[in-house]
This record gives structure tokens, sequence and C-alpha cells, in this order.
């Protein structure tokens, strides 16, 4: 069984990239420029992979994406016209969309299903506010990160700071509704704060800081307290998170170097609290990703570096365990 916890399928498919195609016929007339792809819907199926976590990102103006969003507004035109495209494949019957333990259970029951998403939205802007989740959980959000960088919610990548009053509100409110926190881009105060909240957590997409410093990895503390919540923690293909190296360099690091993130989580966390969130074509493609890897399906060469007895957990038990009891 394969799981993957972190995949941007619907941006890629609003940046244009046809995810119905195959692999080779995408990148022989691929829109996206500088980034080879590795990730389409049938390569996912080429891949094994029964279910992964799809986002819904909404990506914020800076000086490199004059496009993003300045304010809510702009957010959370983005998270719906990308949860429309969720929603055309699920019409279409190229995916099912997942919303609850049952659901996933009999979902990785039956061999013939298509692929499996879970929505998680990646970055809270797009929610207006507390009050207004219950709007998304009817779409079928189930976990939501409240930070990439900074939010209106929470400090996040390159961005220190707590959860803001809003965000409090925010994650008491996931509580509540049952809804899962992603931690992968929170800053370490506002990763505390949520803790404190007590609201259920995961980390879809995170190698450990242990090993690449700075604040968009975890730390060993926060990695305990994403597995003493009962969360799972997923580890990313991007080069420059698992070797520390200057964004924009080509440095094929070898899959034995994000073993070692693997296993450096286990030895804090024991085996059954690590998986797989590659993020593969999340702003990266195959020009980062590590040695061997030029497409989805490479990924599960990982494994080869791993214990045996780990890894079918790594691969994806550990993440339908999570998705059946916890979602």
């Amino acid at each position: 069984m394969r799981i993957d916890g972190h995949l941007d399928l619907a941006m890629n498919a609003l940046d244009g990239r046809d995810l119905t195609l195959d692999l080779a016929a995408l990148r022989a007339g691929d829109p996206v420029a500088g980034q080879t792809a590795t990730v389409t819907l049938p390569e996912l199926r080429a891949s094994g992979v029964r279910v992964c976590l799809g986002t819904l990102f909404a990506l914020p103006r800076t000086p490199g994406s004059p496009q993003g969003y300045v304010d809510h507004g702009g957010a959370r035109a983005q998270a719906l016209a990308q949860l429309e495209v969720y929603h055309r494949w699920a019409d279409a019957g190229l995916v099912r969309l997942l919303t609850s333990r049952a659901e996933v259970a009999a979902h990785l029951a039956n061999p013939d299903a298509p692929l499996g998403v879970v929505l998680l939205m990646e970055g809270a802007d797009p929610v207006q506010d507390a009050d207004d989740l219950p709007f998304w959980v009817a779409r079928g959000v189930r976990l939501i990160g409240p930070a990439w960088g900074r939010t209106r919610y929470a400090g996040g990548t390159g961005a220190p700071g707590p959860l803001t009053p809003a965000g409090r509100e925010l994650v008491s409110a996931m509580r509540e509704l049952g809804l899962t926190l992603d931690a992968s881009h929170l800053d370490d105060a506002a990763f505390w704060d949520a803790a404190e909240l007590g609201v259920s957590m995961i980390a879809s997409h995170a190698n450990a800081r242990a090993l690449v410093p700075g604040n968009r990895h975890l730390s060993d503390e926060m990695a305990r307290a994403v597995a003493q919540a009962g969360g799972v923690i997923g580890l990313v293909f991007l080069n420059r998170f698992i070797r520390p190296l200057p964004e924009g360099r080509l440095d094929r690091v070898p899959l034995s170097e994000l073993a070692d993130h693997a296993r450096h989580y286990a030895g804090l966390v024991g085996w059954h609290h690590v998986a797989l969130g590659s993020d593969l074509d999340g702003g990266f493609g195959a020009e980062k990703a590590p040695a061997g890897v030029t497409r989805h399906r490479d990924i599960w060469g990982l494994l080869d570096d791993l214990p045996p007895t780990a890894r079918a957990g790594v691969a994806g038990g550990n993440w339908a365990r999570w998705l059946t009891t916890r979602l």
C-alpha cells in the first residue's frame, strides 16, 4: 500500500498542466518552464499510490510571484478554483474525495478505485475567520496548515511569530470541528501555541532540523510533540530540504541522505510515525529532486535504504493507520 502525504495537484492543474495525461505527453508540451514534471494522475497510478493528501495552496504575492494574493479575497479565490479542479476530477471518476475514516478504509479495500484524495489546505488565508470553517468542511477539507510563510493566523517559514489572536480562534475551532492541523510550515512559536490548544496534528511534509537548519524543518522537540499527538511525519523530496544547500543549487542528493532523516525521526519517535510527503512538483521539478528520482514512481527507491521491517509502514501503512483511526 502506497500513500503520499503531500501533493499540489490542483495547483499544477491551474498552472496549465493537464494531469490527466501520461507523464511523457505532459512533458512534451509542459507550460511550466524550468521544472521537469514528475506527477500526473496516470503516473501516480503507475507509482501505486492509492491515496494522497491533495492541497489547496494559495500562493501569496512575493517578489518572485507577482501573481500571488495580497488579501483574503485573493487567497479564497485561488483555493476555490483549486477545489473546483478536484471536484471536476471526482465527477469524471479520475479521483475520489475522501472525507472520513470509513471512506478511507473502504477505498483502501478496493484495489480498482481511482486515486483517493484527502483535502489539505496549505496556508489558512483562504479562510475568512473561525466561523468560516464549516464552509470548507462541507466542501471536503479535513486538514489545514495555518501558515506557509506568515499568514493572518500564524508565523511560518522564514517568518517567525506565534499564533495571532485570530489564529488561536481558528485552531480552537479546528479542534472542536475535528479538523487536523498540518504543522509543516509553522514557526516554532506558532507550533507550540497550537500544541497547547490540543488540536489533532500531523506534519505532511517536513524533514529534520537536526540535519538541515531552519524553521521550515521540525526540531526534535516538535517531532516528539507530533508523535505524542498521534500524528505522522511525511518526508520531503526536495534536495535543499535533505542537505543544506543554497536555493537554486542543483546538486543531486542521494536518497540515502533522505533515509538519514527517516532514521533520525525513527530514533526519536519510532518508525510508525514516519511516512512520505513527497511534495513533488510543489514548485520544483525533477532537477531539484534526489538522484534517481525523475518521476513519482522513483520515490520508492528510498525504501531500499530503510530497515525491511519499516518499509511497509513508511510506504503507506503509517498514513493508512492514521487516516482510518484519526482523520
